[in-house]
């Protein structure tokens, strides 16, 4: 039986993919919910898997090429598996583990890992959709069970890498990838359409860190392994604010400007494709264990490639955080349709004056960039100011004071 394999239905914020990644080809045999091939937008990859057992007979839109919701991208050919399946002369033996491999293995880099570490498909316990084996699957069963090369291997040479000639200048053309393609249009857009400005300011981490430090351990053990990091303060401190001002929560829609009731606060995550900024909803209602969990599994996701659409949509107000790479200032780029982003960045000891003595305290810079139009400069300073003095004393972040 003949049937049609689609594009996913995209929303409405989505107006066309990119076919990423054909992980079967025509006359190659696959089971129904085996991953056929990657569909890349600008906010996530989405998979398209077989309907059922069979082969693709032909497809219609190849790597690369633009594809628009719903549209048909291969034909299918149900049942036809066995048939369109070449005749191999192995042993049984052989051959079941073959097609073990091909049938439960979720992409050709899983394979790839398995084959480098002398492992078979039915040697890891898969995880993944349908029992699929994921690469972290494998990565899990090395660490439990190091692989040991037998004897009679032959000792692999290092590839060494290839010696230039004098003057000589290479170069390597790479295509864009349609998510770092929407990023640098996005942040154009902000920077040309946008009134931004940034206004900075430092904040003591001080009582943070002894405060982290003293209950940290005792928090892990209470909340089942979670770790007390500094995000969910500076979350939650900004949550605060966020009530306080509702103008640095709100965001444009054409000419009116939409203030929010609610708090989602987007969490930059850098992962191998990008940077991408999924949402923590109803950031008022958690505690702080609640938000290093939200963090720690969207994190996951991303590096993973698994975050959805649902992840990445919505969300009122940024947090991005360049310390983690050593920045010590910078000016982070408005998120639209949202009027402000804050960024944080590296601690660094620094020489202060307190109560007429200098003394060395570890501080962080903060950015806020925000949109003039819609923010005036006395709501953005202030609005700093108070996530700098919640900071300062933690225990107001608590009380809501």
């Amino acid at each position: 039986m003949s049937m049609e394999i689609k594009a996913p239905s995209f929303p409405e914020s989505v107006a066309d993919g990119t076919v990423a990644t054909w992980h079967k080809q025509p006359g190659e045999a696959c089971t129904r919910d085996e991953l056929l091939v990657d569909i890349e937008t600008d906010k996530v990859v989405m998979e398209v898997v077989a309907p059922a057992d069979g082969t693709i007979a032909e497809i219609m839109k190849g790597e690369g090429e633009t594809v628009l919701s719903d549209e048909v991208i291969a034909s299918f050919k149900a049942g036809a598996g066995a048939a369109a399946a070449p005749v191999i002369e192995a042993s049984k033996e052989a051959t079941t583990e073959l097609a073990t491999d091909s049938l439960e293995v979720s992409g050709p880099a899983v394979r790839k890992l398995l084959d480098e570490n002398n492992l078979t498909a039915s040697q890891v316990t898969g995880t993944g959709k349908g029992g699929r084996i994921l690469k972290e699957d494998v990565l899990n069963h090395i660490k439990k069970d190091p692989v040991v090369e037998p004897a009679s291997a032959p000792v692999s040479t290092p590839v060494e890498a290839p010696v230039l000639a004098a003057g000589e200048r290479p170069e390597r053309r790479v295509p864009m990838t349609r998510l770092r393609s929407t990023i640098a249009k996005r942040l154009v857009t902000a920077t040309n359409e946008t009134a931004m400005l940034t206004t900075y300011n430092e904040v003591n981490m001080a009582p943070v860190m002894a405060l982290r430090s003293q209950y940290k351990e005792q928090f892990q053990k209470s909340h089942n392994g979670t770790k007390l990091g500094f995000m969910s303060f500076f979350v939650k401190a900004a949550t605060e604010a966020l009530k306080r001002f509702p103008a640095v929560n709100a965001s444009l829609d054409g000419n009116d400007i939409v203030y929010h009731g609610y708090q989602d606060i987007s969490v930059a995550v850098s992962t191998e494709r990008g940077l991408v900024v999924p949402v923590l909803r109803d950031t008022d209602g958690m505690s702080l264990a609640d938000v290093e969990r939200g963090i720690a599994e969207l994190a996951k996701l991303g590096r993973d490639g698994k975050l959805t659409m649902e992840h990445m949509q919505g969300g009122t107000f940024t947090i991005t955080n360049g310390g983690v790479f050593g920045s010590l200032m910078s000016t982070p780029i408005l998120n639209q349709p949202q009027t402000a982003i804050m960024g944080m960045h590296k601690i660094q000891e620094r020489p202060v004056a307190e109560h007429g003595e200098v003394v060395i305290r570890p501080m962080m810079y903060l950015a806020l960039s925000y949109d003039h139009r819609m923010i005036d400069g006395k709501e953005a300073v202030q609005f700093l100011v108070t996530i700098k003095e919640l900071l300062e004393d933690p225990a107001r972040i608590l009380l809501e004071i």
